[in-house]
């Protein structure tokens, strides 16, 4: 389970900004949305909010590029292969300074704090602590390649060697089998970020259509959103079985694509006679059904596992109602401990039969262009429980939304006219949302 996730100096994110999944003493939707883990009251699901551009998936991407570092460094990275990491930007002095990047999380009942500071050429700062109750143990912490381990971390002993200063040490220990890095790089593995724009079925789809009880589960939630599809069937073929217009494939083209087979997803419906029609899914099924088709093995595989899903854009392609099914099936009191994050644009899922305060976080830039996170429930002016968050929201009482301009500003694009008045009106939206 995740606790929380911080990141600095990366993309948007100047200053260290911590994005939180534990649950504030708040009452509000308690047994429906939120989970005792360790110690810690954890939420559920989150929702993050905010204008375009306000660093909403960059938060998203910032933990995509830790997960991929811990999964990858120690196989990928060449000894003098830089390190994709993306500074702050507007401000040249950040060049100079690592980004840093720190995640909470528990496994098995112990809780871990993992976390690097890293720019192109090294990690700079490496480190893990564990804590069973309350007090954290270091087990080990790295500067540059002096690495000073834990008698309890015995798995690392003697690797500090075989690390590579482009390569995470953590990730070097779980290559010799340790168990306790194996364990962590397992639930990165499980922590899965996908993208609410895709057109394409997942791979993770496509192995659960291939078991019977899995694929009953996808079909079920289809029908429960209201899809007809009474079955999903994968068809493969070779290609060199298959002729274009009547032809034959080019013999060159068949060598370099031999032995290779291409895969078809194609849904079943039932006609107005009850016979039962394929379609060729990502060519025939709307948008929303290939989307969520694509989302419904993560969706299960989260929940059964009890892991993190994390959604960029998750109400993309999808009517509401759908939007917020899926949700349900996070906050609800069958699910156990598994999480769903997403951000959304979608103020009709701002509602307090839905969401905890806690559970809804609000991204916006400063005027320096800084991405900056913050939670309902801490919020600096204190937000009561029964506002109408919907509202509020878009009355700009929470910040974290566009300023749009005076429509009559376009007389100046359009029409060489005069937009003096408008701006002054434009100003003064401003200054009554501030």
């Amino acid at each position: 389970m995740l606790v929380e996730f911080t990141v600095g100096n990366f993309l948007s994110f100047k200053e260290q900004t911590t994005f939180s999944m534990v649950a504030s003493s708040i009452k509000e939707l308690q047994e429906k949305n939120t989970f005792d883990a360790k110690n810690f009251s954890l939420l559920k699901s989150a929702v993050v909010y905010g204008p375009n551009a306000s660093g909403k998936s960059n938060l998203f991407v910032s933990l995509d590029f830790m997960k991929k570092l811990v999964l990858e460094s120690s196989k990928e990275k060449q000894i003098n292969e830089e390190i994709d990491v993306r500074y702050f930007k507007l401000d040249k002095k950040m060049e100079d300074e690592p980004s840093f990047f720190e995640i909470v999380f528990i496994i098995e009942d112990i809780r871990y704090r993992y976390g690097f500071e890293v720019n192109k050429e090294k990690i700079i700062e490496e480190w893990l602590f564990s804590a069973k109750k309350n007090a954290e143990k270091s087990l080990f912490y790295r500067v540059d390649n002096d690495i000073e381990l834990d008698k309890t971390f015995t798995e690392g002993k003697g690797l500090n060697k075989k690390t590579r200063k482009n390569a995470l040490f953590l990730s070097v220990v779980a290559n010799f089998n340790g168990e306790i890095s194996t364990k962590i790089l397992s639930w990165f593995h499980k922590l899965k970020i996908v993208s609410g724009f895709s057109d394409k079925i997942s791979n993770l789809t496509k192995k659960f259509l291939g078991d019977p009880e899995y694929k009953k589960k996808i079909i079920k939630m289809l029908h429960i959103a209201d899809i007809d599809i009474v079955d999903i069937i994968i068809d493969k073929f070779s290609l060199d079985e298959v002729e274009i217009n009547g032809e034959e494939i080019p013999a060159p083209i068949l060598r370099a694509l031999k032995n290779k087979e291409v895969e078809v997803v194609l849904t079943v419906r039932n006609d107005i006679d009850g016979e039962k029609q394929l379609f060729p899914a990502t060519q025939l099924e709307s948008a929303g059904t290939i989307k969520l088709l694509s989302l419904s093995s993560q969706i299960i595989y989260a929940i059964e596992k009890g892991s993190t899903l994390v959604i960029d854009e998750l109400d993309a392609k999808f009517h509401p109602l759908i939007t917020q099914f899926i949700i349900e099936m996070f906050n609800s009191t069958r699910n156990s401990k598994a999480q769903l994050i997403f951000n959304t644009h979608d103020s009709t899922l701002l509602s307090k039969e839905i969401f905890r305060r806690d559970q809804i976080w609000f991204a916006e830039k400063d005027n320096l262009g800084c991405s900056e996170l913050y939670s309902l429930v801490e919020y600096k002016q204190k937000v009561r429980n029964d506002e109408s968050y919907n509202k509020n929201y878009l009355r700009g009482k929470y910040g974290a939304i566009p300023y749009v301009g005076d429509i009559n500003l376009l007389g100046e694009l359009f029409y060489n006219g005069e937009t003096e008045q408008s701006e002054e009106k434009t100003e003064t939206r401003r200054n009554e949302r501030l």
